[in-house]
C-alpha cells in the first residue's frame, strides 16, 4: 500500500506537468478548432528561458517562471499572428501542416542557438525529502504540485471571472456571433494563445526541476502525451485537460513502478487509440451532433 501511494504521488508530480501543457492544447482547440502541434516546442523553449535566467542571471525559481511565462506568451502570440491567423479560413489540414512546420522551426532554431547537447538544469530547490508513514515526498514534488495548482486556479479565475475570459467563452461557442456583439475576436484568440503558451513555459521550467536536464528535442514526447491527455479528458474542455494530465502521469508511474517502464509510452499511445474508438469526445466531453 505504501508503494502504491508513493507511485500516486510521483504520478501527480509528472501529471502536473502534462496538465499544464494539455491546457494549452485544449484552450486553442476550444476557440479555433486547431491542434497546435508546435505547443510542445513552446514548452521546450520555456525550459531554456528558465535555464538561462537561473544560470546567467543568478535568479531564483519564481523569476525564472515569470520570465519563461512572459517570453512564451509573446512567442505564442507571434506564432498565432504570423503562422495561424492567415490560415484561419483555410482547411484544417493546411493549419495542421503549418503547426508541424512551426514545431520543426522552433526545434532547430534552439538547436542552432543552444547546441545539441543535453544541459543540466541549475538547482534552485534543495534536494530535501520528507517521510510520512513510509512515504517519501521531496521539495521538488511539492513545488511542482503547488505551482501547478496556483496556475490552474488563476486560469479558472481568468476564464470564469474576467471580461476577457467571458470573451474567450463566447468566441469558443460562436465566433461570428461574438463579433456581432462587439467582441474583438482576433485579440481574444491571441490572448488564448498567450495564456496557453505561458502555461507551457511554466511547465518547461518545472520539468527542468523534475528531470534536472533539458535538450532541444525534449518537447516532442511530452507534447504528444499532453495532447493525449487533452483528448482523454475531452479536448476543448479545461477541466478535462487537467483530469487527463493527472491521469496520464499516474498511469505512467504505475506502469514504471509495477510493470516494465519500456512499455509505458506504448500504453499511453494505446489509450489514445482506445479513447478515439470508444469515446472520441473524451471522458468528460459530450457527444455533439454536427449539422451538414
Amino acid at each position: 500500500m505504501d508503494n502504491l501511494i508513493q507511485q500516486l504521488i510521483n504520478g501527480l508530480s509528472l501529471g502536473s506537468i502534462y496538465a499544464l501543457i494539455a491546457l494549452g492544447y485544449t484552450m486553442v482547440y476550444g476557440i479555433i478548432k486547431l491542434i497546435n502541434f508546435a505547443h510542445g516546442e513552446i514548452y521546450m523553449v520555456g525550459s531554456y528561458v528558465g535555464y538561462t535566467v537561473i544560470r546567467n542571471f543568478n535568479l531564483g525559481l519564481i523569476p525564472a517562471l515569470l520570465f519563461s511565462m512572459i517570453f512564451c506568451a509573446i512567442l505564442g502570440v507571434i506564432i498565432e499572428r504570423v503562422a495561424y491567423k492567415p490560415l484561419r479560413k483555410a482547411t484544417r489540414v493546411a493549419a495542421l501542416i503549418t503547426a508541424i512546420g512551426v514545431s520543426f522551426l522552433l526545434q532547430y532554431t534552439v538547436l542552432l542557438i543552444m547546441g545539441p547537447e543535453v544541459r543540466a538544469f541549475p538547482e534552485t530547490i534543495k534536494n530535501k525529502s520528507y517521510e510520512f508513514w513510509g512515504i517519501t515526498i521531496n521539495e521538488q514534488q511539492i513545488t511542482i504540485f503547488v505551482v501547478t495548482v496556483v496556475l490552474m486556479l488563476a486560469l479558472q479565475f481568468i476564464v470564469k471571472k474576467t471580461k476577457m475570459g467571458k470573451a474567450m467563452r463566447a468566441v469558443s461557442v460562436d465566433a461570428d456571433s461574438a463579433k456581432l456583439m462587439g467582441i474583438n475576436v482576433d485579440n481574444t484568440i491571441s490572448f488564448t494563445f498567450a495564456i496557453g503558451s505561458a502555461l507551457a513555459g511554466a511547465a518547461g521550467v518545472l520539468v527542468g526541476i523534475y528531470y534536472n536536464s533539458i535538450a532541444p528535442m525534449m518537447g516532442t514526447a511530452p507534447g504528444l502525451k499532453a495532447f493525449i491527455a487533452a483528448v482523454l479528458g475531452g479536448i476543448g474542455i479545461i477541466p478535462g485537460a487537467m483530469f487527463g494530465g493527472f491521469t496520464i502521469g499516474i498511469i505512467e508511474t504505475l506502469i514504471s513502478g509495477y510493470g516494465n517502464s519500456m512499455i509505458k509510452d506504448a500504453v499511453v499511445y494505446g489509450i489514445l487509440i482506445l479513447i478515439l474508438v470508444v469515446k472520441p469526445s473524451g471522458l468528460l466531453g459530450k457527444n455533439t451532433k454536427e449539422k451538414v
